[in-house]
């Protein structure tokens, strides 16, 4: 079955940076667009960045940008998201999430979920 299995998470203070990772199995990795979503407490689920099946895309929610970058290793089936100048506003459960790729936008329709890591900034 699919497994997406996300690690890294922490406690970190606001400037700080950490890299989050996501193993996954049980599907053709470099069929997949991958995703990560992050969900603070109180509020919905949003999207943070996106990245198309062989790495040469990537996309941004404008919160994170210039600050979070994604990558992915398709020889690993792992995916990142390495993140700098945390900030408390960042705190929230991030998410791993794959969809087959030419399906929706960078930011809808994903299919397979992570349980998710807690990331926790401290000011």
């Amino acid at each position: 079955q699919v497994q997406l299995v996300e690690s890294g998470g922490g406690l970190v203070q606001a400037g700080g940076s950490l890299r989050l990772s996501c193993a996954v199995s049980g599907v053709t990795f470099s069929l997949y667009t991958m995703g990560w979503f992050r969900q603070a407490p109180g509020k919905e689920r949003e999207f943070v960045a996106a990245v198309s099946w062989s790495g040469g895309t990537t996309y941004y929610a404008d919160s994170v940008k210039g600050r979070f970058t994604i990558s992915r290793d398709n020889a690993k089936n792992a995916l990142y998201l390495q993140m700098n100048s945390l900030k408390p506003e960042d705190t929230a459960v991030y998410y791993c999430a794959a969809k087959l790729r030419g399906t929706g936008s960078y930011t809808d329709k994903y299919g397979y979920w992570g349980q998710g890591t807690q990331v926790t900034v401290s000011s």
